[in-house]
């Protein structure tokens, strides 16, 4: 059963979307009726996110991501529509209608249930006789008992079904328990535990439910890590191992770490803003979710070839946010944790407040390449270092790297800097070429921006879109009988959109985007937001109307034609009758 639409009318209102949108975007610029930022669901510099108080809507003018407040907290919590629903009414005070909660929401909320009692049973384990092991390696790397329980650390017993009979006597069926990733199926059809013999941290989103695991393992062997698997609650991509934590801290920066024992560590020493990426390097999503609590992000690899190139590829991602960032040096330690055992937090502290910025840090890298004593290295050298420079966004800042690299190489400031903003004019060149390049191609004018939809016909789609933006802006047109049916539809999206749109506007129900929300997808939202953004003219309205259903009309039957089969009896009749006309 749908929200009544009452209800749903109310929690708009009582959830203004730039308030909403504020609590994760910093919205600044104006426009018009609308307000700017940086998007947060894709990596640019310059904000083209806009938000529209009056229509209470957001579009993002890059991805083309759009919709209501309830699909900002879909797209940005991760959350299905009922859950965000769910989620604005607690923000706003309001009660959920009495009513079942859907499908997915009631597996959404069993999943996280099971996950909470699963992380029970691991933190019970490290207590019992069967524990012994896990705390004596806690023990040896100074994990203190308090520390444990604050990120509810546990032990994953060496068995082959303790998880399992635990949490079936707490009533969760084994297909639960694989679909949670806690379990996996055998050869003969049964089920074992996924985690075994592992010291297990829970990871905790910054809603504060457990979504899933990573457990480490105590001895030797392969994998060192084992995440949860993808789930209904569960991407690692998105999430960052103790951000729900770190998001609390008073110290103005995260430290970006890259294995969980690194981050407790850094907890019980004292610097609460710690976090890991869960088993990968880190991706853009984790990058922008950084980007919500912080706007310093000190990256704090370990100290070895695969430490540095993952540092080199963070600095890619977190250098197209708003973010300002740094890199650790870490010198007679492989990793933080080893540093602070060995010298201390205030070392470690000390070392923070020494950091170099992401541009010292690439263009000390470039420099330890090349020997400067001998010429023939020291032109590659101002080729690379200039080339470095040469991206750096400010011209202030390129001044002062480009004197920076003249002094390393002994050449003059005004060498360096000229060749710095030759190749900065070469690079602004071609990125505009190659934009223009990508605006000028028919096919991708003619597309929308959502990636997940494509029209197979443009020319109709493009009066399909008009239709939809029509009967969005004078409701009065649905009650005309002469509108086409939805099949008649060269895009499969528009065509549900249309549907819809046309069912409620017969039923004299709201067509708002909130309304639309629990019927359409989210790349069909966004898609519909920006049909609605185009310009039109209603006092043209009824002709282009009329236009848009005769070009529907006429695609649809060029395309029946098309893809009509032929009769090859009759084909072949036609063709002796043809035959005898010239004999």
């Amino acid at each position: 059963m749908p929200f009544p639409e009452k209800f749903i009318d109310e929690l708009v209102e009582r959830n203004d979307i730039v308030d909403v949108v504020s609590g994760y975007v910093r919205l600044s610029k104006r426009s018009g009726a609308n307000q700017f930022g940086l998007c947060p669901f894709h990596s640019e510099k310059t904000p083209s996110f806009a938000v529209n108080p009056e229509k209470q809507i957001y579009h993002c003018f890059g991805c083309g991501k759009g919709g209501s407040v309830i699909n900002f907290i879909m797209e940005i919590e991760n959350l299905g529509y009922r859950d965000a629903v769910a989620f604005l009414a607690r923000r706003a005070g309001m009660t959920m209608p009495q009513e079942q909660d859907d499908a997915e929401s009631r597996k959404r909320a069993r999943m996280l249930a099971l996950n909470k009692d699963a992380a029970r049973f691991f933190y019970e384990q490290l207590s019992s006789p069967g524990g012994k092991r896990a705390a004596e390696y806690m023990a040896r790397r100074r994990i203190s008992p308090a520390t444990a329980k604050n990120f509810g650390l546990g032990f994953a017993p060496d068995t082959w079904d303790s998880l399992e009979k635990a949490m079936r006597q707490k009533g969760y069926s084994d297909f639960e328990l694989a679909d949670a990733g806690l379990v996996r199926r055998g050869k003969s059809g049964g089920f074992y535990d996924t985690f075994r013999d592992r010291l297990m941290f829970p990871v905790i989103d910054v809603r504060g439910n457990v979504i899933g695991f990573s457990g480490r393992i105590l001895g030797d062997g392969e994998p060192k890590y084992m995440n949860s698997p993808e789930t209904l609650v569960f991407n690692k991509s998105r999430n960052l191992f103790a951000l729900n934590l770190a998001k609390k801290s008073k110290s103005g920066y995260i430290i970006l770490s890259e294995g969980n024992i690194d981050v407790v560590s850094l907890h019980q020493a004292g610097f609460d803003s710690a976090v890991a990426s869960l088993g990968t390097s880190l991706t853009p999503e984790q990058a922008r979710l950084l980007s919500r609590y912080t706007s310093q992000v000190i990256i704090a690899y370990d100290n070895d070839g695969a430490g540095m190139k993952a540092s080199q590829r963070a600095i890619g991602i977190l250098e197209k946010l708003d973010v300002k960032v740094k890199v650790l040096q870490l010198s007679g330690a492989k990793d933080p944790d080893e540093f602070i055992k060995a010298k201390g937090p205030e070392a470690f502290r000390k070392l923070l407040e020494g950091s170099e910025t992401q541009v010292d840090y690439r263009l000390r890298g470039v420099t330890e390449k090349y020997d400067l004593s001998q010429d023939e290295q020291k032109v590659e050298f101002l080729k690379e270092a200039s080339d470095l420079v040469a991206r750096l966004p400010g011209p202030v800042e390129r001044q002062v790297y480009a004197m920076r690299v003249a002094n390393l190489a002994g050449v003059p400031n005004d060498v360096v800097s000229a060749e710095v903003e030759r190749r900065r004019k070469r690079l602004v060149t071609k990125a505009s070429r190659e934009e223009e390049r990508q605006q000028e191609r028919p096919e991708r004018q003619a597309q929308p921006n959502e990636k997940e939809l494509r029209y197979e016909d443009p020319v109709s789609a493009r009066a399909e879109e008009g239709l939809i933006r029509l009967l969005s802006l004078e409701p009065a047109l649905g009650a005309r009988e002469d509108l086409p049916e939805a099949a008649a539809f060269s895009s499969e999206a528009l065509g549900h959109i249309y549907s819809v749109l046309l069912e409620r506007l017969r039923r004299h129900e709201s067509v708002s985007s909130a309304n639309l929300g629990e019927a359409l997808t989210g790349p069909e939202m966004s898609l519909l937001v920006r049909i609605q953004q185009a310009p039109v003219n209603l006092q043209q309205g009824e002709r282009a109307l009329e236009d848009y259903i005769k070009c529907i009309q006429e695609h649809k039957e060029q395309r029946q034609q098309d893809h009509a089969p032929l009769d090859l009896l009759a084909l072949a009749q036609k063709q002796r009758e043809k035959g005898k006309r010239y004999e």
